[in-house]
């Protein structure tokens, strides 16, 4: 990992010395985890710190970069050395001061905590899928009547009761796959059963198959995955099925490790509207790159 000083270094998120010893990084560790959630990301963040400082190879090659980067902003904020000026004669005329006045550089600043690159690309996925969406509604607006200043299709539908359409789906689809994701090896039976609730009748079977499968697994490596949300956005709109977008978090743990793995995994959700509710008729999971 490339170390820019800009942003705290892993001796700052403990609160340490860089001189700090084992037994200093593992009591600052313990320290600073002991008020967060094992799933909370600054448990992951705290524990890889620990985990590089604690490891001398890691720790030793660590110390090198900091040190390469702390004398590249050495060399970066050492003023420029001025030419002498030269001896004013009577017909000179003074040198005008250049637009920019010259003023000490600044000390550094640190910046706030820089967020992992997988959030940064689902802002910029989310983004598009809103341009997406934009362009959708706006393909559905023909040059027919307008009323109380709304644009009315051809149909008599209004778009801002698909803008809510939509909407209704993306919730539904927020609420069905935290169940849809998340099982516990004590109780599968009963976890399967609540997610069938939020799916169609033509997609139960094939989650009932790969279902299957986690129950044939699942017991001997005592595993349990809890699912939350992290953000979600609309793709795409075809009348009463709906495109949802998801990015889920998925810690998880088994008999090998009681402290939660995070795995992070991006989902696409087509949501289909049956009689008065929005289900799931299909899920394309995959995981995201940290």
């Amino acid at each position: 990992m490339t170390v820019t000083m800009s942003s705290p270094t892993w001796y700052d998120l403990l609160a340490i010395d860089p001189a700090a010893s084992s037994e200093e990084i593992r009591a600052a560790w313990k320290s600073a985890i002991t008020d967060l959630d094992p799933t909370d990301r600054r448990f992951a963040t705290l524990t890889e710190a620990a985990g590089v400082l604690l490891d001398s190879e890691r720790r030793q090659a660590y110390d090198a970069e900091l040190a390469e980067q702390a004398a590249l902003a050495a060399a970066a904020a050492e003023p420029e050395t001025e030419p002498e000026a030269e001896p004013e004669t009577e017909e000179a005329l003074p040198e005008p001061e250049p637009a920019a006045a010259v003023a000490t550089a600044p000390a550094p600043r640190r910046a706030p905590y820089l967020l992992p690159g997988w959030v940064l690309a689902m802002v910029g996925v989310l983004a598009v899928a809103a341009v997406v969406l934009a362009a959708v509604l706006a393909s559905h607006q023909p040059a027919s009547h307008t009323v109380q200043g709304e644009a009315t299709l051809a149909s008599g539908t209004k778009v801002t009761e698909i803008e809510q359409s939509a909407s209704d789906a993306e919730a539904a689809a927020r609420t069905a796959i935290v169940p849809l994701l998340s099982y516990d090896y004590r109780h599968l039976d009963a976890d399967q059963r609540k997610a069938e609730g939020y799916l169609t009748d033509s997609y139960r079977a094939s989650y009932d198959k790969l279902f299957g499968i986690i129950k044939q697994n699942a017991p001997s490596t005592q595993t349990v995955i809890t699912t939350k949300v992290v953000e979600s956005g609309i793709v795409r709109v075809n009348g009463d099925r709906v495109q949802v977008l998801l990015f889920v978090d998925r810690p998880t743990t088994n008999k090998a490790t009681t402290t939660p793995i995070p795995y992070q995994d991006q989902v696409t959700a087509t949501m289909q509207k049956v009689g008065g509710s929005w289900l799931v008729d299909n899920l394309v999971t995959t995981p995201v790159s940290p």
